[in-house]
């Protein structure tokens, strides 16, 4: 058994900051020298590596096994789960449905105040939640360009409004992860987000008039704002206390769609507002209400079994002795469990570090994705058996060098926390004490900054965040939302994101215009953010 060590150069302070030399260098590598991130993300590894086993002394068979159940474990669930929810999403684009649903939330109101809500904000958040990885920006701005929106403001809007969303995309990945890196129940981290995000999900309708239209917009359709902030914050707030990440945005964003477009058959704006210069709008086909339903059939069955698979009920067949036990497959993995120990101050008395990787077969959310798509298919058939599969074959195609680039990071993440380069770091950072929580969301906005993606950031700073809330006192849990949350915002400025939104409208080569625009609005919710924590700090 290998003993961690957090003081191999007999100075804290220094012994921290070689610990966090690879994070320095991943900075670095995708900031001065613009890397791409999977080449930032595997030199990174490769110094992580170097570190812990010639200065923390970790052996090198136990590094391997530490950067093996990284791997392991962002393939699965994390890869799992994200491909699945691409693939849901490509059915839906290939069969034709997702023109039906698109078209039937433009035609509600020919407003541009109210398309916003319904599109940038509403439409925005489910597709974050149901795919995820740019694809709700990209979509989002492009619709309300062809809607008359400007360009430039299109993309920034869409960016802001991810603001609400962002901590739930592809069926609550970042939150999974942060709770797994973190060694937290991932209800657990949920819950913790309840008491910080919605406020800024509700907020967020306000904000985006307010920057379209100004206040006296605002003023003008605030029945209307109030209908989608009240809904769904309240949704949203509910789904993460009592059912978990998976459906957060997925229930909130359908409600808020529906409820508004009910709400605008009995209330109308006393004038229609539409962008200057726009021109009219080009009659969008109508779709009789059999349409509507058949096309949104894919994400309403998996709201449905998503739903079930949280049920406290369901999950209780699959703990040990449960029922459908024997559907999880248990691995230790070699070289690592109980094969390394824990010392003080980092726990009480010296104790060794469990790592077995779960391959739940069943229980997993991927697999509840899986079969919301064989359901689908079944029910409301619109692909034949071949066409679905090579959406599959697209979806892997498109999405391996993401999930490669997340494997490096998660075997980065699992290297640091075994072999105690994280441990070094946040006993260092427990010299702040009680400022820490308010700089904790600023980690998490630089990780995702740089990394384009809150799953990344909590992977990467998850542990981190832990071992120093660990350390000071502080709820580790309240420290992992808050480099969730302040992950969130950082995604309107990261260039990545940018990158996105600005092919999506056409302005590739304009992208400084889109970060000016969204800039301010990150800092000041990050800002926000910070103050929270720090205040829920003093509680937790």
């Amino acid at each position: 058994m290998w003993f961690q060590q957090y003081d191999p150069l007999g100075n804290e302070l220094f012994s921290a900051l070689v610990a966090a030399l690879p994070i320095i260098l991943f900075l670095l590598f995708l900031t001065l020298f613009k890397m791409k991130a999977i080449y930032a993300a595997g030199l990174t590894l490769a110094a992580s590596a170097l570190i812990a086993m010639f200065v923390f002394d970790m052996p090198v068979l136990n590094a391997l096994a530490a950067m093996l159940n990284g791997i392991a474990n962002a393939l699965w669930p994390i890869g799992y789960i994200v491909i699945m929810a691409v693939w849901l999403y490509k059915i839906a684009v290939e069969s034709g449905k997702f023109d039906i649903i698109r078209g039937s939330i433009a035609t509600i109101s020919e407003d541009h105040r109210l398309q916003l809500l319904l599109i940038g904000f509403s439409f925005n958040a489910f597709l974050e939640g149901a795919a995820g990885f740019g694809v709700p920006i990209a979509i989002s701005a492009a619709l309300l360009v062809t809607l008359g929106f400007k360009p430039i403001k299109a993309a920034g809007l869409c960016l802001i409004a991810n603001a609400a969303s962002g901590a739930f995309g592809a069926i609550g990945i970042p939150v999974i992860t942060g709770a797994q890196i973190g060694g937290l129940e991932t209800l657990e981290l949920s819950r913790m987000l309840a008491w910080m995000l919605p406020v800024i999900s509700f907020a967020v309708p306000f904000l985006l008039i307010v920057i379209l239209n100004g206040f006296k917009g605002m003023k003008e359709v605030f029945p209307a704002i109030l209908v989608v902030s009240g809904v769904y914050t309240v949704v949203q707030t509910l789904t993460i206390i009592f059912m978990g990440p998976e459906l957060a945005n997925i229930l909130s964003s359908l409600l808020s769609m529906v409820a508004l477009a009910l709400f605008l058959k009995k209330w109308k704006p006393k004038a229609i507002y539409r962008e200057p210069g726009a021109e009219e709008r080009v009659p969008l086909q109508s779709y009789k209400f059999k349409q509507i339903v058949v096309a949104w059939s894919p994400f309403y069955i998996l709201t449905a079994v998503i739903a079930l698979w949280s049920l406290p009920a369901f999950k209780s067949l699959f703990a040990p002795g449960g029922m459908l036990d024997f559907t999880t497959i248990r691995f230790p993995i070699p070289g690592l469990h109980e094969q390394i120990v824990q010392s003080p101050p980092i726990v009480a008395e010296a104790t060794p570090v469990t790592a077995i990787w779960n391959l739940n077969l069943v229980s997993a959310t991927g697999t509840a994705i899986l079969i919301a798509i064989i359901l689908t298919s079944i029910l409301f058939p619109a692909l034949s058996t071949k066409q679905t599969f090579s959406e599959l074959g697209k979806t892997i195609k498109e999405l391996w060098m993401p999930i490669l680039t997340i494997c490096l990071v998660m075997a980065f993440a699992n290297l640091s926390n075994f072999s105690g380069l994280s441990a070094s770091i946040g006993i260092a950072l427990a010299k702040t004490e009680n400022f820490f929580p308010f700089v904790s969301p600023i980690l998490g906005w630089i990780g995702v900054f740089l990394t384009g993606s809150v799953v990344n950031n909590n992977a990467l700073f998850g542990s981190l965040q832990v071992v120093t809330g660990t350390q000071i006192g502080t709820s580790p849990a309240l420290l992992v939302a808050a480099n969730t949350a302040g992950g969130v915002m950082g995604k309107l400025v990261s260039p990545q994101s940018i990158a996105i939104a600005a092919a999506a409208v056409s302005q590739t080569g304009n992208e400084s215009f889109i970060f000016k625009y969204t800039l301010k609005y990150s800092l000041m919710l990050l800002f926000i953010v910070c103050i929270m924590t720090f205040v829920l700090s003093l509680f937790f």
